[in-house]
């Protein structure tokens, strides 16, 4: 067994990424600030010494060129990975993703093999425009893969299967995670997380909550205080992928629970619970003992000031009330 070693969610992002580019010479990242200062949050620090300027390259303030650079550099063969400075940034290059990334494998035969990945999330006290989740805006673009995790395992795992992919992944990494999350990984065995296949990140039979990303600590906390004081096993389902969607998993454990509560830190209105919603309504409604239920941001931009910001976001108490009015439906 190799060695261990305590990695944050940071390092793990790092690390996937280092040894991709160590392991395929058609590995190249490209953003802003990423080779010279090393990225916004040190990510890709020491990168420029180790590959080179033709594999780690410093770019313009244009998100759309970013992007149509790398669908460029994959459909010749490359496997490039795109840094937004911030998720939030990834509107300006909407049109390169939406109508040539993802329309490339049906419209030419020929995948467009880029990883576009960010930081998202807010908690951070970062204000309307360096806070945001997006993964609302692409889950309906057919030929996009998202994936969204939580653990340091997962964060290297997912990207280095993302980079893996012969066609265009979202990674969204929630910052707030960057240095909070550690796990013991090893430094020198691989990991790969295959898209698209959920977590059981806590078993329960009452209820089941599905999450992704930064909000599966806060779910978590959720279901021990319930746990602790109700006696109530709750099942924790991350769902790491948000498309392909892992929907066996989510139905399979509501057909145990027959109850169902959906928590994300994107705003409420047209968020991802809806789909997960119609999908169980489809495949399990028949199992379902109580109302799906949904706890969310509000509909509002992210507030800067920190009283509004923690109000805004869901949090353990908003989780833990939501379960306890499905257990006791």
């Amino acid at each position: 067994m190799s060695e261990l070693r305590e990695t944050t969610y940071l390092e793990a992002i790092r690390d996937a990424m280092a040894e991709e580019m160590r392991r395929d010479d058609r590995v190249f990242i490209l953003g802003e600030d990423i080779g010279v200062y090393g990225g916004a949050f040190k990510i890709t620090e020491g990168f420029l010494q180790e590959f080179g300027a033709d594999r780690v390259i410093d770019t313009p303030i244009s998100e759309a060129a970013i992007v149509g650079a790398a669908i460029g550099a994959a459909h010749m063969g490359l496997r490039p990975i795109a840094e937004m400075q911030f998720i939030d940034f990834i509107a300006p290059a909407f049109d390169m993703i939406v109508n040539f990334a993802a329309k490339s494998r049906y419209r030419t035969g020929i995948g467009a093999g880029l990883v576009i990945r960010g930081p998202c999330g807010g908690g951070s006290r970062s204000g309307p425009f360096h806070s945001q989740n997006v993964e609302s805006y692409f889950v309906n673009v057919a030929g996009l893969k998202m994936v969204a995790p939580a653990t340091a395992r997962d964060a290297k795992g997912l990207l280095t299967a993302a980079i893996r992919d012969p066609d265009p992944v979202l990674y969204f990494e929630h910052k707030y995670l960057y240095r909070r999350v550690k796990e013991m990984l090893p430094i020198e065995e691989e990991i790969v997380v295959p898209l698209g296949v959920a977590r059981t990140h806590r078993a329960g039979s009452d209820l089941t909550i599905v999450t992704y990303g930064g909000m599966l600590y806060k779910t978590a906390e959720a279901a021990e205080l319930i746990a602790g004081e109700d006696g109530a096993e709750v099942e924790v389902i991350d769902l790491r992928s948000l498309r392909p969607l892992d929907t066996d998993a989510i139905v399979a454990s509501v057909r145990k629970t027959g109850r169902l509560l959906i928590v994300h830190e994107a705003s409420e209105f047209g968020g991802f619970a809806g789909e997960i919603t119609a999908q169980v309504s489809e495949h399990a409604f028949e199992w379902l003992d109580a109302p799906i239920r949904r706890v969310a941001a509000l509909n509002t931009p992210v507030p800067y000031a920190a009283a509004l910001e923690d109000y805004y976001l869901p949090q353990v108490d908003d989780i833990a009330a939501a379960a306890r009015w499905l257990l006791a439906y």
